[in-house]
């Protein structure tokens, strides 16, 4: 099959073996698939991954249970063992011995077929297009911000970052916080955020103040958490979204000494980001920089590094 290989170099291959669904796995044709910041972290060494990448996707089931062939699904990417202590607990995405979509262990999705286990697929309704459901994943991420924070109607947030992940994060906060204010450095995603009602300022003229009691880090920087720690409040909370492959260094004294409570947050509900699509709560036609056919997976990947650009799919059942 067509696919794009990490091997420590970038690669298309045109006889990449199809995957082989274990029992209780489907076998997915892949649509579209979108290129995440955590993809182009693997290539920086993040995970040490190798295989095929990408875990954002919309498909249609082609093997598997009765039940969802034919169907058009999503798919959480962490398969957990199901049998170890974490697992029984419920919380199967921080199993010791799972395996993540494109990302540690299983093949991802730049490619034209994947496999995950059944339980991890939801069905995309009808009313939600493709270019809208590649966009589950991270919208659940962000959504998981709201399940982890006990917010208030009036409480506000500051956004830092405005890439992908900021953009939906800020998004999908407004509608539960009365103030969001975004802080990033490109004016063209910034006024995708201001016409969604969403304050912004650009990251040149923000002063952070140690005034806001929630700030969620979306830089995907090292740099982007001391940030966080000169903008929020004493007592305040900071919820961190980046990943990255670089350690970098943090000065932890401020968590201490101002009492600042640190929220790691990856994985979030589908359910409920296939929802918001669904009734339309966030638009993300407009993050969609561009589309490139899985052909040209390699060029898709180098544009998606372009801060300019927010979004880039990879049309993997359009090929020429």
């Amino acid at each position: 099959m067509l696919a794009i290989e990490y091997n420590g170099n970038l690669v298309l291959r045109k006889d990449y073996p199809a995957p082989r669904p274990a029992e209780g796995e489907a076998l997915i044709a892949v649509r579209k698939a979108g290129i995440c910041r955590t993809d182009l972290e693997i290539t920086r060494g993040y995970m040490n991954f190798r295989g095929v990448l990408g875990h954002e996707f919309v498909g249609q089931v082609v093997e598997g249970p009765d039940e969802w062939k034919g169907k058009r699904v999503v798919g959480e990417v962490n398969c957990p063992c199901g049998q170890c202590p974490l697992c029984s607990m419920g919380l199967g995405k921080h199993c010791r011995s799972r395996t993540v979509l494109g990302i540690q262990g299983r093949g991802g999705v730049f490619a034209e077929f994947t496999a995950l286990p059944a339980a991890n697929l939801h069905e995309v309704p009808p009313g939600v297009g493709d270019d809208e459901a590649v966009f589950a994943e991270p919208l659940a991420a962000a959504m998981q911000i709201i399940r982890q924070v006990r917010f208030m109607p009036t409480d506000g947030a500051v956004v830092l970052g405005d890439g992908r992940l900021g953009l939906l994060a800020a998004m999908a906060l407004r509608n539960v916080l009365r103030d969001i204010l975004l802080v990033g450095k490109h004016a063209n995603k910034l006024a995708i955020a201001k016409a969604c009602g969403i304050k912004t300022i650009l990251a040149k003229d923000f002063l952070p103040r140690r005034s806001a009691r929630f700030v969620i880090d979306a830089t995907g920087t090292a740099e982007g958490f001391s940030l966080a720690l000169r903008t929020v409040m004493p007592t305040g909370t900071i919820v961190l979204k980046s990943t990255y492959a670089s350690p970098g260094w943090l000065n932890l004294a401020p968590v201490v000494i101002d009492e600042i409570t640190v929220v790691g947050s990856r994985c979030g509900p589908f359910a409920d980001a296939i929802n918001a699509l669904k009734d339309r709560d966030v638009n993300v036609l407009p993050l969609i920089s561009a589309h490139y056919d899985l052909s040209d997976g390699v060029t898709a990947m180098v544009a998606a590094a372009d801060p300019s650009n927010i979004k880039v799919i990879i049309d993997v059942a359009r090929q020429p």
